[in-house]
């Protein structure tokens, strides 16, 4: 730790963890300036087109009509206010019977949020709060445990693959297989599924069911097929803007129909997108321990080398010395008494960690192997006497550090 409180590089007071945090949080910050730098540039002349020509038709209607201006502001005012209840121009099916406050709930629940129907009452307002509590959060519970089995059948068939081409690359029968399977056994044994495929399948996974909805929304809408691909990304990401929804109009060609079908697709994009950004985050975190990485000066390589080696070398008299394991199925280097966990301020030595490879991707690997392999995780003792249990993507983040936190205290 002295190491670290003398460096001279600007993360190298904070320990591994904590700089990642504000390095990801510094990347966001600057993401978020360069996409509202990109979409002012794109979307503002259209915005000041677009208010010159009502300010043109607005002064052409009080002209023509011999009205008063304000008069017809307020108006309008009154008319915006109508439109948070449901109130139209165009005729639409009725938002708050039963279907149209399923369809409301199934966008709180899920996130999404599109904002085209929202409670007008401070009864249905305070309702929303209990109620979007419970069932947000049952949701992301249930989102956690679907990529849990998603990833599981991913592995599943990826290890099958890869069975399948060890048995046509020896060119053996299988029941020949069957006789000497020793071979086979131990090259499957020592595979890992890479989290690059996984991330690729749900990606293709995404895009086939977006275009599969935006096929659907685009004749039944009267939407253009991009506009179509925009509202799936906006839908199934949560994000929801409310600019488009679909499901509005008064009446549809088999509507029965067309709402199942847009559940359908809704349920299982959505599904989709979470498990891929859940993915991809590892990805990210690989990116920013790689930054990370190339931010630590000479000095600190120097000493945690210096400081793994002493470590390394000393032996006391009437105790083993402690053996230093390096994996990919951990984050880095671990002893063996930590439970397969490395501290976060632990120093490692810079070779080591290059060594390990791909070390952000580590828990992601060991998960896929596993429950390929069909071999529960393993979990050390303090976590499981405090009952927290594995799983895969935000969940799994989530429980070991509430294991850690635990075990801690």
């Amino acid at each position: 730790m002295a190491c670290r409180g003398c460096c001279c590089c600007g993360f190298g007071h904070l320990n591994e963890d904590n700089g990642r945090f504000l390095l990801l949080a510094i990347l966001i910050i600057l993401y978020m300036l360069c996409g509202a730098a990109v979409f002012s540039a794109i979307e503002q002349p259209k915005e000041k087109e677009a208010k010159e020509r009502w300010q043109q038709k607005f002064d052409y209607f009080t002209q023509k009509y011999n009205l008063n201006k304000s008069d017809l502001r307020n108006f309008l005012r009154d008319y915006e206010e109508a439109n948070v209840a449901g109130i139209r121009v165009d005729t639409i099916r009725p938002r708050w019977d039963f279907t149209g406050a399923f369809y409301f709930v199934g966008t709180v629940v899920s996130t999404i949020g599109f904002g085209m129907t929202t409670p007008a009452t401070i009864t249905g307002k305070i309702f929303l709060i209990f109620y979007g509590l419970i069932g947000c959060a049952a949701t992301i519970l249930f989102f956690n445990l679907f990529l849990e089995r998603l990833i599981t059948v991913i592995a599943y068939v990826m290890k099958s693959c890869h069975g399948r081409q060890l048995r046509r690359k020896d060119g053996m029968p299988q029941e020949t297989r069957r006789g000497s399977g020793n071979s086979e056994v131990d090259s499957l044994a020592g595979w890992k599924p890479s989290v690059y495929y996984v991330m690729l399948i749900l990606c293709l996974a995404s895009i086939i069911i977006s275009c599969c909805a935006s096929a659907m929304y685009s004749p039944i809408e009267g939407w253009g097929y991009f506009d179509s691909l925009y509202f799936c990304f906006v839908a199934f990401s949560t994000i929801g803007f409310g600019d488009m929804v679909s499901s509005q109009k008064a009446k549809y060609e088999n509507q029965g129909l067309y709402r199942c079908g847009n559940f359908i697709f809704i349920f299982m994009g959505v599904c989709c997108i979470y498990s891929l950004f859940n993915v991809i985050s590892i990805v990210i975190k690989q990116c920013v321990n790689w930054i990370l990485k190339k931010l630590e000066c000479r000095c600190c390589q120097k000493c945690q080398r210096k400081i793994f080696r002493s470590k390394r070398n000393v032996v006391v008299p009437g105790n083993v010395q402690t053996r230093r394991n390096i994996s990919i199925e951990t984050d880095g280097v671990y002893e063996s008494e930590t439970d397969g966990r490395r501290m976060s301020g632990e120093m490692i030595s810079m070779k080591d960690f290059l060594a390990s490879n791909k070390v952000s991707l580590a828990i992601m690997q060991k998960q896929l192997s596993e429950t390929a392999n069909g071999c529960p995780r393993q979990i050390g003792t303090n976590s499981r006497h405090n009952g927290f249990s594995g799983g895969v993507g935000a969940l799994a983040i989530m429980n070991n550090r509430l294991a850690e936190t635990s075990v801690d205290r």
